[in-house]
């Protein structure tokens, strides 16, 4: 638009120059007159105009205490000038010196929620603060302290080695979690916001954190409004604050209104006073006022406390057990039995458990960022791998959240064809500062540049709330013709038009409109006139109805092939939106989601009478979505879902989304997320879309996947060398050097560290935390490595097998084998050595060991630990333990004996599928059915226990991923935050006040 052109406002087409009162405006016709049904009300959300006063104080002193600040006789904190604001806050409108700036952010604190920080000494020693580290702790007291006596000195070595088994757990697992931490924390610091702020006189571009009371801050179309603020200047301003107040349409701003952080500018640009920061503005308060609905105990931690318990009673069973043999029965010395206790301990004990399971979280916290999913709770990883459920928001992310014309469905009523319509509609749209429609219409035509290409602009009118239209007046250059045109809400349009109006017109228009309104489609329609004079102020023929257009907005490219990717992986998809429920149905239709759409009163007064829903539980498990949704509802359907039985995932956007997404197994920020709605979410997207969101529960199923496989691992080692060296004790009195079941347990936990990036399948269902599976896996395997081991001894001590075909020897006689021979005790550290460790490729596998190549990292340090393993065994020679190096050919019969009884193991696996876990299923199987049919004979649905602290036991664990889950859960809302126009304006007088005591009791220091 050239300069000398201004812009009006759009009045009726004749009578330009008489006023215009509330009986007579055109939106009063409309509404009287209009033959069309319309599907929206425009209402123009204005305030009454309310006399500014003054503070009734001595601004000077400004001397406020708590009291005054409600005392309407001193300060009238709805109407208080913005002059007297100024004088509160020691400012003026030329902003603040850069020293002054820096003092009061001494004094006010950044302009962010903080998030607590976790002490890095304390995280390193949550590490060693479980019921396993407390195992191990104990056993190295038993080593230092109860192991002196007989005439023996304290046994150092296994303290030292216990110590250091513990302290490289737990720093292998600090690094890894400080890494993830500080790899989310750099990609939420990248996500900072920016403010202009003026400073020493000039403007200039800050980081958002630094703004205190007292600043001077401009914002425009697009900007979010960084902090609470007064304004003192304001040019045509429309103010977003859905997210805060509850609002559904933007509100007009005006000079001395108020203004809120974390709002969004959709019009006009202005500039304010910032009032105030950080946790004092309106959303800070908020957040500290309303609790969340936090977890104390994580679904994780469940687990970890399950399987630990597994292991623990194991261990505890066998080390009574040994205290009556071995003590009771066999009468041996004190010292003696203590030895084959701390085995039991070391051995039996999956110190690394919470360290791999930690660092394979880490891992892939790590992996998920690349792409664009930032976990804030680690733990949720775990959790969105069993995720049934996905809510999902419609607008940004199975849509664009772009307002697109839809030519397929464009209605003409005159000679011009659709491209024509569109075209005309282009002209009498804006090419700068456009508002969504202008933008969706001017896109519609493919190359902007044509919507002024031909014509040279006379006038334009922009669209305003009153007149709900835009109109252009033009000079059409290849004929020097003047032509007007308009578009604008149906009715209003209509009421114009007065050629060619015929009332089948009138009809077809009727039937179009509730057409597109059915399907969801907002109606746009386009009138047209010539104008016979040069006048371009001046009437026209007369417009006529040319066209209508069909807005709408459309689903993303990816997100029928992805939602059809989250249904292959077990994962349904509902659609929880704000928008109306027509709006739903042609979106759902659209993705191939299906139309089940409910609107969300049904929440509250359950299925219609002669519903084929018994339950509103039966509806909402039946329906592809909901809409009308608010976030209370949000809440509600999480919480219906979780008692039905379901792992629920929950997207949103806004800070009143803050308690569906605590509520939520797995809350999701999505892109262009508020800081509240950032603050209670487990992922946060950088990127917009579902696809981010279906790869993360992808790559959550395979960090599911590596999980599994060690607990497996984990818990089948405990058995293996609990029951090995408790029955050989039993037999042989064994008496197997604890030092040596350390040096097992270290290079066990090296290699096991390397299958946080191993190479795995992930499941195509949900996953789930099986334990009975686990467990029996555990068992079977355990069982049969302890036969391995056990029958390997019998040969040797039994037997001179060995001795005859191989010539090999050990230091005792062949048929007078000390049963606690050093030679012996070495052969059977290899022996476990190496096939505890060999087991990893057979839990790793679905099939056969060899058809799942592992990762290069993991093959690597398991070939490297069997290297060491069999150097110490051809070189241990070592005093202070019970051992001596054995030959070369022993290293190799132990070679041989474990890939013999290796080999097998996969049929061990392919046994229990076919038997015990086939069984297991088939039960679990019964048992849902079971509960299902009692739930529809008697409406009472199936209920799950919440991730709640259920023992002192689970509760024990909660402590090694709080640090994260702490800071995620810093910000939090129990109910949806709104206020009336009158109170918030209350509200930014309130903070205005407290800020000007804050500067009283802390005066400017003297330059």
């Amino acid at each position: 638009m050239s300069p000398s052109i201004a812009e009006k406002e759009a009045g009726p087409p004749t009578g330009a120059d008489t006023p215009i009162d509330e009986k007579s405006s055109p939106v009063e016709n409309a509404s009287d007159d209009a033959p069309v049904k319309k599907k929206h009300e425009y209402k123009d959300f204005g305030h009454d105009e309310v006399k500014a006063t003054h503070a009734n104080v001595d601004m000077s002193q400004i001397e406020l205490k708590a009291d005054d600040l409600y005392d309407k006789e001193k300060v009238d904190l709805e109407t208080i000038v913005i002059d007297d604001v100024f004088t509160l806050l020691q400012c003026t409108p030329e902003g603040l010196s850069t020293t002054e700036a820096q003092r009061r952010l001494e004094i006010f604190g950044p302009n962010k929620l903080e998030s607590e920080e976790q002490n890095a000494f304390l995280q390193f020693l949550s590490f060693m603060w479980n019921p396993l580290s407390w195992v191990m702790e104990a056993a190295s007291l038993v080593a230092i302290a109860l192991s002196n006596g007989e005439g023996r000195a304290p046994d150092w070595q296994d303290f030292a080695g216990i110590i250091a088994l513990l302290f490289i757990n737990s720093g292998i697992g600090f690094y890894e979690e400080r890494g993830a931490g500080n790899a989310v924390k750099a990609l939420m610091d990248s996500l900072a916001p920016k403010a202009k702020v003026r400073r020493d006189g000039s403007w200039s571009e800050v980081e958002s954190s630094i703004l205190v009371p007292g600043d001077m801050i401009s914002f425009k179309i697009g900007d979010i409004v960084p902090a609470d603020c007064r304004l003192t200047e304001a040019i045509n301003v429309s103010i977003d604050q859905a997210a805060l107040t509850g609002e559904s349409l933007p509100v007009g701003k005006k000079e001395t209104d108020q203004c809120f952080s974390g709002s969004t500018c959709k019009q006009g640009e202005a500039e304010g006073v910032v009032i105030s920061t950080g946790a004092n503005t309106f959303f800070g308060r908020a957040a500290s006022l309303v609790g969340q609905d936090d977890d104390s105990t994580g679904h994780l931690q469940k687990i970890l406390a399950q399987i630990g318990t597994f292991c623990l009673v194991t261990i505890g069973i066998f080390v009574i057990a040994e205290i009556f043999v071995l003590y009771a029965g066999f009468r041996w010395s004190y010292r003696s039995g203590l030895d084959n206790i701390l085995v039991l301990l070391i051995g039996g004990i999956p110190i690394a458990m919470p360290t791999v399971l930690s660092v394979t979280l880490a891992v892939g916290a790590q992996q998920l960022a690349k792409h664009k999913a930032i976990v804030t709770r680690i733990t949720a990883i775990e959790e969105l791998a069993g995720v049934t459920i996905l809510c999902s928001d419609k607008t940004g992310t199975l849509t664009t959240n772009k307002l697109t014309i839809d030519r397929s469905t464009i209605k003409t009523y005159s000679s011009f064809s659709a491209d024509d319509v569109i075209l005309f509609s282009a002209y009498a749209s804006r090419t700068e500062n456009q508002d969504a429609i202008d933008a969706s219409v001017v896109g519609a035509l493919g190359d902007v540049s044509r919507a002024r290409a031909g014509i040279k602009l006379l006038d334009f009118k922009p669209f305003n709330p009153v007149d709900k239209r835009t109109e252009i007046t033009y000079r059409e250059e290849a004929t020097g013709k003047l032509r007007r045109v308009t578009k604008g809400m149906t009715g209003i349009i209509i009421e114009l038009c007065t050629r060619n109006k015929t009332e089948e017109i009138e009809n077809r228009l009727e039937a179009d409109v509730e057409e597109f309104a059915a399907r969801g489609l907002r109606a746009l329609a386009v009138a047209y006139e010539e104008l016979d004079h040069e006048d371009h102020e001046g009437e026209g023929n007369g417009f006529e109805l040319i066209g209508l257009l069909a807005i709408f907005d459309p689903p993303r490219d990816d997100t029928k092939q992805t939602i059809d990717d989250a249904m292959a992986f077990g994962v349904k998809v509902k659609m929880v939106t704000g928008d109306q429920l027509a709006i739903a149905k042609e979106t759902g239709r659209r993705l191939g989601l299906g139309d089940h759409m409910y609107p969300a009163k049904v929440l509250k007064d359950g299925p219609p009478p002669g519903s084929k829903f018994r339950t509103l539980d039966e509806m909402i498990m039946d329906a592809d979505g909901f809409a009308g949704v608010f976030p209370e509802h949000k809440f509600e359907i999480v919480k219906r879902l979780q008692g039905l039985g379901h792992l629920c995932a929950m997207t949103g956007d806004g800070a009143n989304d803050a308690p569906a997404l605590s509520r939520a197994n797995v809350g999701i920020a999505v892109e262009g997320a508020t800081d509240a709605a950032r603050g209670a979410a487990d992922i946060v997207l950088t990127e917009p879309g579902l696809s981010t969101i279906v790869h993360a529960i992808r790559g959550s199923r395979i960090i599911f996947q590596r999980m599994r496989n060690y607990a497996i691992y984990a818990c089948a080692v405990t058995i293996r060398i609990v029951v090995c060296f408790a029955v050989l004790s039993f037999c042989y009195r064994f008496q197997f050097p604890p030092f040596m079941v350390l040096i097992i347990a270290l290079l066990n936990d090296g290699t096991i560290m390397t299958l946080s990036v191993d190479r795995v399948l992930p499941s195509s269902t949900p996953d789930s935390w099986d334990l009975a599976e686990i467990f029996a896996y555990a068992v079977a395997y355990g069982i049969y490595l302890t036969l391995s081991t056990i029958i390997l001894v019998v040969v040797i001590l039994e037997t001179s097998f060995f001795q005859d075909k191989f010539g090999v020897h050990l230091n005792s006689p062949p048929h007078h084998i000390d049963h606690n021979d050093k030679q012996l005790h070495m052969i059977v550290y290899l022996q476990v050595a190496i096939i505890s460790q060999a087991l990893i490729f057979v839990t790793r596998s679905h099939s056969f060991f060899f058809m799942e190549r592992p990762s290069v990292a993991l093959m690597g340090a398991f070939c490297l630990a069997q290297l060491v393993s069999s150097v110490i065994a051809a070189w241990g020679s070592w005093g202070f333990t019970n051992i001596e190096k054995i030959s070369g050919a022993w290293i190799g019969i132990v070679w041989v004996w474990d890939i013999i009884w290796f080999l097998p193991l996969d049929l061990v696996k392919f046994a229990m599928k076919a038997t015990v876990i086939k069984y297991l299923r088939e039960r679990h199987e019964r048992q849902t059915a079971e509960a299902t049919r009692q739930s529809s004979e008697t409406g009472v649905p199936m209920t799950r226990t919440q991730s709640r602290a259920a023992s002192i036991n689970q509760s024990l664990y909660s402590n090694r991923t709080s640090f994260i889950r702490r800071a995620a859960r810093k910000v939090g809302f129990g109910q949806k935050v709104r206020v009336k126009a009158e109170e918030l304006q209350r509200f930014s007088s309130i903070q205005a006040a407290q800020t000007g005591q804050t500067l009283a009791r802390h005066p400017s220091r003297p330059a």
